[in-house]
Formats: structure tokens, C-alpha cells, sequence
């Protein structure tokens, strides 16, 4: 059978391709290895399905560090308040939640995979589950179908690769769209880990002296060897017994990465704030007063106020501090020394979690072959990508989802236009 529209890749970016090219009247077949459909969207979002992200624009696109600018087109044509108007025209109420967050108000990714999944039925998408795609078909200049398992060529107008990056491996994203975008004439930019663990062999993480400590509201920053900052982040975090994890080590992650490979290091700095609205002078005057106050009690009692016990504690050994000594016997260049470690403690990362265990690939098809407004190929004509696979990434907080809506729908709604040429 001849398909106007084949989708390969059964994620969020290959279920809105399949839905908008079926809602502009194309025949749909929607192809995925595995035994369903919308495994990744069934666990974003811890398992609530972080939809999208309400920001404006111009927010939305600083989120988006990985080729942001390169959306400005796909969101002319389907942006984050027409995802937010396209769910709920489907029933699923929305609640607005911190930073723009937007999720269902029941908080079940599994209802958006059933909505979705309903509609393109209601739409007469098929769809051929545990079917593994082995190439493309060209025909001089244009893609002209799939070959499957046992060599069955299935023909289409268009095709739309959709098959994801490289990272949560079990939903199945293993990087199968790659070699089928370069046999196609397409460059793979270098594929790394992004929203991902940041690691460290300090000798307080080898000895798990704080691991499972969590802060709530600290600020985090990448620096290059010649100590120039790269990048902040504030938020929560939480310190394992690999190195750091949590939402700012994750939107940090992306930029060790870089770094080590820029310069060719084993390792990068990494500066951590435990208050990130005061400096180290203030902080040290702070800590007079306390001297003043409450200098007959131990160090420990004092200052148990500023910080959970084992990092206090890890602080006062750092500054050379006795715990059980009283604070009014501490010398103040001491002070000093637990100013700065709480206003700017450093230590080194020597990497990240492998891009399997990341919640983003970075890197990809590059977004310099891609025709913005249509999400075609410029090599093979009637040829799509969308999602992951492309060279685009976002922090985590619905800006992935979004990029992965947003282009899914373009790519579903020009193969659609295409076809019916």
C-alpha cells in the first residue's frame, strides 16, 4: 500500500507528526519497533508529562541552549500556547505550575499518551508496532519510503523520521535515525550528554561524606580552567555518591561537557553557593555578630542555624574549625575561610553520567540542512526529521517537550501539504 505520510518513531515528536499530518488530510502510517507507542512521553515529567512551558518567547528560546534560535520558525507555525490549546481542546485541563510548567491537572503522562493515541485513531492513523526499519528508499532526489524486516519496502509520499537521540535508551531512543540521515547526505554533529548526573573523584564524594544531602535553593556555576565563570544555575540540587545531581546540575551539565572538551581537560572547576543573595564579606560580618551573640556555645551549635549538620560540619573541618570550640575563641581569619566556603565553595567535576543515562542528547542532525519552515530535508526531498534526533536541546522543565511538539507538528503538517501536491 502507498502511504501519503510515514512517521518512524512513536514519541511525543512522532504522535504530533502523525496527528497534524492526518488532521490535513494525508494517509498515515506511523511505524516503531517496540511493542507501544508513547513510551517516552509515558515517563516525562516523572511520570506527569511536563506538556509544556508557558513562558513568552523570548524565554522559552534562552531555554533552549542547544540551537534555540533555530525555533523561532517551527514556532511561528505551532508554539507552546498552541500545544496548551491543542490538549485542551482535547479534553485534558491544564494547571500552571512554578518557572511555566504546564501539566495535566490530573498529573498523568498517561492520560496525554491516551488522548493522543484516541485522535489518531478518530483520524484513521495506522500504525505497525515491534516493525524495526532497516532503510530508506530514494529515488534520485526524493525519499520514496521505508524498507522493513525481510526486505518489505512499504512506498509513501513522504517520510518523517522521528526516532529520537540517543538517551533513555529503554523507551527506545539507541540513535536508529543516525545512519539513515547520513545515508540520506546529512551530517551528524558529536552526540553528548545533556540534563545529566555531573560526576567527581573529591575525596568528600569518594567518601560519601554528603551524599543524599539536598539543598533546596543554592546556586551552582561551571568555570574554565583560567577560572572565568561559563555559567550559573540556581535551584535545588543533591549531592550522590558519584558526584551531584538535581534540577541545576542538570542544566550545568551540558556545559562541562563542552568545557572539558574545549580545553582539553580532565576535569573543570565547579563553584557551589549555599546563599546565593549574599557575598563573602557580608557573610563574614554576619558571622562577627554570631561570634558576638553566641560566642560561650561550640562552633556546632552557633552556626547549626546556616547549614544541615554534615555539610556544617564538613565546612568547619574545611576552615580549620573545631566543632566543640567555642566561637568566641575562633580567630576571625578562620571566619573568613567558612565565608568563603559557604559563599563560593569549589571542587572539580571530571564529567557526567554516560548519554545513555542523560534525560537529553545533545548534538545531531545538524539544523543547518534543515529547512526551518517545514522541517525538510535541503538534500532529499519529501524526506523529515523532528524531536531528538535533530541538533537542538533543552534544559528540562517542558522546554524539550515543546521543541519536540512543535516540530513533530511542522514536519506532520508540510509532509501532509507535500503529499498532496
Amino acid at each position: 500500500m502507498n502511504y501519503n505520510v510515514i512517521i518512524v518513531g512513536g514519541g511525543p515528536a512522532g504522535l504530533m507528526a502523525a496527528v497534524a499530518a492526518a488532521e490535513h488530510g494525508a494517509s498515515v502510517l506511523i511505524v516503531d519497533k517496540g511493542k507501544k507507542l508513547g513510551r517516552k512521553l509515558a515517563i516525562s515529567g516523572g511520570g506527569r508529562c511536563n506538556v509544556t512551558n508557558r513562558m513568552d518567547q523570548k524565554e522559552l528560546i534562552a531555554h533552549i541552549p542547544g540551537n534555540g534560535k533555530f525555533m523561532y520558525s517551527p514556532f511561528s507555525i505551532f508554539n507552546n500556547e498552541d500545544i496548551i490549546t491543542f490538549f485542551e481542546g482535547m479534553g485534558i485541563a491544564l494547571k500552571e505550575e512554578d518557572m511555566g510548567r504546564m501539566f495535566p491537572v490530573n498529573d498523568k503522562a498517561v492520560t496525554v499518551v491516551k488522548t493522543l493515541l484516541n485522535k489518531m485513531q478518530e483520524l484513521g492513523v495506522e500504525t505497525r508496532l515491534n516493525t524495526k526499519v532497516s532503510s530508506l528508499l530514494f529515488e534520485e532526489n526524493k525519499v520514496t519510503g521505508i524498507m522493513v524486516e525481510d526486505d518489505e519496502k512499504i512506498n509513501a509520499d513522504a517520510v518523517i523520521i522521528a526516532t529520537g537521540g540517543k538517551s533513555v535508551p529503554h523507551t527506545g531512543s539507541t540513535g536508529d535515525g543516525y545512519p539513515w540521515a547520513e545515508a540520506a547526505g546529512h551530517k551528524i554533529t558529536e552526540l553528548y550528554p545533556t540534563e545529566v548526573p555531573i560526576t567527581s573523584a573529591e575525596p568528600f564524594i569518594k567518601e560519601k561524606r554528603l551524599q543524599g544531602l539536598s539543598l533546596s535553593d543554592a546556586s551552582l556555576s561551571v568555570y574554565n580552567p583560567k577560572g572565568k565563570k561559563i555559567i550559573t544555575h540556581r535551584g535545588g540540587m543533591v549531592f550522590t555518591h558519584f558526584g551531584i545531581s538535581g534540577p541545576i546540575v542538570l542544566r550545568c551539565s551540558q556545559f562541562v561537557v563542552k568545557a572539558m572538551k574545549k580545553h582539553k581537560t580532565t576535569s573543570i572547576t565547579m563553584g557551589l553557593h549555599l546563599y546565593p543573595d549574599t557575598n563573602s564579606e557580608t557573610f563574614f560580618q554576619e558571622l562577627v555578630q554570631h561570634k558576638k551573640k553566641d560566642g560561650a556555645k561550640a562552633c556546632k551549635n552557633a552556626l547549626k542555624h546556616l547549614a544541615a549538620e554534615r555539610l556544617l560540619q564538613f565546612f568547619l573541618e574545611k576552615a580549620e574549625m573545631d566543632p566543640s570550640t567555642s566561637l568566641q575563641d575562633i580567630p576571625n581569619d578562620n571566619l573568613r575561610k567558612l565565608a568563603d566556603l559557604f559563599t563560593d565553595f569549589r571542587f572539580e567535576a571530571n564529567g557526567t553520567l554516560s548519554i545513555e543515562d542523560a534525560f537529553v542528547t545533545g548534538g545531531g542532525i545538524s539544523v543547518k540542512e534543515i529547512h526551518p519552515k517545514r522541517m525538510e530535508s535541503k538534500f532529499k526531498s519529501r524526506l523529515y526529521f523532528c524531536g531528538e534526533i535533530l541538533d537542538i536541546h533543552a534544559y528540562t522543565g517542558g522546554f524539550n517537550i515543546t521543541c519536540a511538539f512543535s516540530t513533530g507538528y511542522t514536519a506532520g503538517k508540510s509532509a501532509a501539504e507535500t503529499a498532496a501536491d
